[in-house]
């Protein structure tokens, strides 16, 4: 990390405070689009698995813009690129709300992938590169507490009667907000060198990077990691109300809770992350995860599979914002900036494609393959961490 920087960040709390509220909205969109997906493909006469086609759309456009995001903190600054994203992810999801269409709807989602990549890839490596593991957990903590709001939100406007359209309305309001406070403190944010600092003085170009074979583990590692995010967030709500008959209200109740979860466990994880080392965390989360995932699977009783889907997410909650730091310390300046922003590159193609996989194996067996799914990446997860540290011992 660089070590002037960090005092001068740290002693600015608007900027934290402003990242963080950046980040709670920033959760929101993909939140409410596991709410809203049976109502999007009523409003569109879609099929069931028809919904992978926008979150590819969304991936393309998250990955493009999360690849350059190492260089392009350097080139424009971070106030500039951050509102820059903002904008276009406000123009995206404008394109939601009006799109009379499912065809001019994905386009839109590209759109908004591409903001969302510039922002979500570009506070990783900012936070990444000047503050602690407690306060890049918080950041991703806020990130839990939109994506729990947001199904409650979903939820509440449709059952008053709303279009699912009003949800994003409200999203493009907070985005529209958070630019304006970005640009009356942009000052703060470009501090001279910190720009620099935050996409690695020495950085080299991706291409070096990816020369690296601890980059590919890394990637993979995050394509899988969002992957058990993503697919639980996206399809459980369906799960619960179309194969197991749970009412609408309560399965949408358990899709912020497992949302909430995650805020709950990155709050926690933060508060601990200087007692316990990087591996011991991610292994006995891991663990957390596979008991949760197994209950979801089995559900024995319609209480503890709920309760799986809790610990579940409870578990996931502070890997990624880990994994993000630790590739900042072992790579460190030289290659870092460009490795996180493979590593978040892969994460949106993570959330994007497995979930839109997971529709395609629901819709041609049913949504009961959802929880074997989410244990497949699970094992997939653990194999591919436990590659990545022999790794790193064997650098150290």
């Amino acid at each position: 990390m660089a070590a002037e920087a960090v005092p001068q960040h740290r002693a600015d709390k608007i900027v934290i405070l402003i990242a963080y509220f950046g980040f709670i909205v920033l959760g929101m969109p993909g939140a409410l689009l596991g709410v809203a997906t049976p109502y999007i493909n009523e409003t569109f006469n879609l099929s069931l698995d028809a919904i992978g086609v926008l979150l590819v759309a969304l991936t393309i456009g998250y990955v493009a813009a999360s690849a350059m995001c190492g260089r392009a903190i350097a080139r424009f600054g971070a106030a500039r690129l951050f509102a820059g994203g903002l904008l276009l992810n406000v123009i995206g999801l404008a394109g939601y709300i009006l799109s009379p269409s499912w065809p001019l709807m994905v386009a839109c989602g590209l759109l908004s992938g591409f903001g969302t990549g510039f922002f979500d890839a570009g506070l990783n490596i900012y936070f990444a590169a000047h503050f602690s593991p407690r306060l890049m957990n918080w950041l991703h903590a806020c990130f839990g507490i939109g994506a729990t709001l947001a199904p409650l939100l979903m939820t509440a406007l449709l059952n008053s009667g709303s279009s699912w359209r009003s949800g994003y309305l409200l999203v493009v309001v907070l985005y529209l907000v958070v630019v304006v406070l970005i640009m009356l403190t942009r000052s703060r944010w470009d501090i001279p060198g910190a720009n620099q600092s935050a996409a690695g003085s020495e950085s080299v170009p991706a291409s070096e990077t990816l020369r690296l074979p601890l980059v590919w583990v890394g990637i993979l590692l995050f394509l899988a990691y969002t992957g058990m995010e993503g697919v639980a967030g996206q399809w459980v709500y369906s799960l619960f109300t179309e194969a197991r008959q749970v009412p609408a209200a309560a399965a949408g109740l358990w899709v912020s809770i497992y949302w909430g979860s995650f805020t709950v466990g990155r709050i926690f994880f933060g508060a601990i992350v200087n007692w316990l080392s990087t591996a011991v965390l991610v292994r006995l989360c891991t663990v957390g995860a596979a008991v949760g995932g197994l209950l979801l699977w089995f559900n024995p009783t319609m209480e503890l599979g709920f309760a799986g889907l809790a610990l579940y997410g409870f578990s996931l909650a502070p890997i990624f914002a880990l994994l993000v730091t630790n590739t900042q310390d072992v790579l460190g300046p030289k290659h870092g900036a460009n490795a996180i922003g493979f590593q978040v590159a892969a994460a949106g193609m993570g959330i994007g494609v497995l979930p839109g996989l997971a529709g395609v194996l629901a819709a041609n067996s049913s949504l009961e393959v959802v929880p074997p799914f989410l244990m497949v990446l699970v094992v997939i997860m653990a194999v591919l961490y436990e590659v990545t540290h022999s790794r790193r011992l064997a650098r150290s």
